[in-house]
């Protein structure tokens, strides 16, 4: 728990853009609400949208509690990749490297822009990944005696990689989702074809676009991380930074035996890595790197292994499930919120979601249309936050709008993981996870991934704008 106490400050210290990092920070601590009031204001905005549009209130209310569970599985992966990242990383070997990490950076600004390089790093591979490694390094940076670096700068940049890169790696679910012609619906699978990730993720101007933004991300957290008497550590936030594992009882009667045991875990581990040869002896290698249930199973059973027994194992995993909370409340409502948007249809059967396709893909030509599919997955964003998932309501007519002005289209499917990433540096629906890692809030964090949104924005359309002229149409390729 962190408190909002803090030692007087003049700023005098701080300049250029870490004087506007402080300003933000200072007032979205302010009048930023908790990220639960975020979605409850975004269902009433969408709902209101929706009968503004014609809804009947009836089809609000059926659309709003018909899509309240859409989300559940979803939900339960967000929820379980919290849980396994806390638990891997807080068992004693990796707990060990992240400690060494901690000791690279020798400043504080240093330590803010280290974290943020590795959380965007570690993000092309895995999000979740990220997340949770990156907030529990900025909280071994934080323990540190020796280095007064800003808590809440450290716990942003420990977000970079969500709000920054993500989608252009590895875990895309759009690119994912194209590149699997099982999964696709068949109506969009018409659309589009296949479209593998030589096309989309792998192609040099993604990768160009990922390089160029990593290195914006990392400038813009090192400028803008406060000094002097700006700074406010952990310890100024009342924030609790003890992540050593609860120390285990001893074994007390027989029957106890097999907890206290390696025996299990290990076989478990042989079923698991078994498991694992098989998907990738039969499957694509990057497919089954880049699935999230796959992620899960494996990070769950290695927290098993690294504990060691069953007992330490359930240890770690009571410490960690308190922080799933926020995602387990706040998420209906960002499901219940898409279903409104996507589905409560008004006036000539047209939705809140396919007024706004018509307004951005009707202005949408030539070398205008990355910038304004950009701006439209963007705003959606802000409202229905999916992690990629929201691409099987925009694809089909995004995709169809594409083949209509001759865009290239795995670049349009890189158009929209670019701008995917780009609400998750307000919103913060993405952030539950983290701010339940670092003892915050989200108000802490977003004064410093708005002034990042403040440099993404113009810099990602302008990278797809000029990186889309050179491409070429190529039709649909059929399975």
């Amino acid at each position: 728990m962190s408190s909002d106490a803090r030692p007087a400050t003049d700023g005098t210290q701080e300049r250029g853009l870490g004087r506007l990092a402080q300003r933000s920070a200072e007032w979205t601590e302010k009048w930023f609400p908790d990220a639960y009031v975020f979605a409850l204001a975004g269902v009433v905005i969408v709902s209101l949208a929706a009968m503004a549009n014609g809804s009947s209130p009836v089809t609000v209310a059926t659309e709003f509690g018909n899509g309240f569970w859409d989300l559940a599985e979803f939900t339960l992966q967000m929820a379980m990749v919290v849980l396994t990242g806390y638990v891997v990383a807080t068992s004693a070997p990796v707990a060990r490297l992240i400690a060494r990490l901690a000791q690279v950076p020798n400043d504080p600004r240093a330590a803010v822009a280290f974290v943020s390089l590795l959380s965007c790093l570690v993000s092309m591979v895995n999000w979740g990944l990220s997340l949770v490694f990156s907030g529990l390094l900025a909280r071994a940076i934080a323990r540190r005696s020796d280095l007064r670096a800003d808590y809440r700068a450290l716990g942003a940049a420990a977000y970079m990689g969500l709000g920054a890169v993500w989608a252009l790696g590895l875990s895309s679910s759009a690119a994912q989702l194209q590149a699997t012609p099982a999964s696709l619906p068949p109506e969009l699978l018409e659309i589009t074809g296949v479209l593998d990730f030589g096309t989309t993720i792998l192609t040099w101007q993604s990768l160009t676009m990922a390089a160029v933004l990593i290195v914006l991300t990392v400038a813009i957290s090192y400028l803008s991380a406060p000094r002097g008497a700006a700074v406010r550590t952990a310890a100024d936030m009342a924030v609790d930074l003890d992540d050593s594992p609860r120390d285990v009882a001893p074994r007390e009667r027989p029957g106890e035996w097999l907890e206290y045991s390696r025996i299990l875990p290990a076989i478990i581990g042989l079923l698991t890595a078994g498991w694992v040869v098989v998907q990738l002896t039969t499957l694509p290698f990057l497919s089954v790197i880049s699935s999230l249930n796959g992620y899960l199973m494996v990070f769950l059973v290695l927290g098993l292994l690294l504990h060691g027994t069953p007992r330490r194992f359930l240890s770690a995993v009571s410490q960690a499930v308190p922080a799933t909370a926020g995602v387990l409340v706040q998420f209906p409502l960002y499901a219940a919120m898409a279903a409104v948007l996507t589905r409560a249809e008004g006036r000539g059967g047209e939705t809140v979601s396919g007024h706004l396709a018509e307004l951005f893909t009707s202005v949408g030509g030539g070398g205008a249309f990355a910038v304004v599919i950009a701006l439209y997955t963007a705003l959606l964003g802000l409202l229905v936050p999916s992690g990629g998932g929201k691409w099987l309501v925009e694809a089909p007519y995004v995709m169809q709008s594409a083949t209509d002005v001759g865009m290239n289209l795995g670049w349009t499917v890189q158009i929209y993981n670019a701008a995917e990433a780009l609400p998750n540096l307000v919103n913060p629906f993405f952030m539950l996870p983290l701010l339940a890692v670092l003892g915050l809030r989200a108000r802490h964090l977003v004064g410093f991934t708005f002034l990042q949104f403040v440099f993404h924005l113009p810099v990602v359309l302008l990278l797809l704008w000029l990186l889309g002229t050179t491409f070429e149409f190529v039709p649909p390729v059929q399975p």
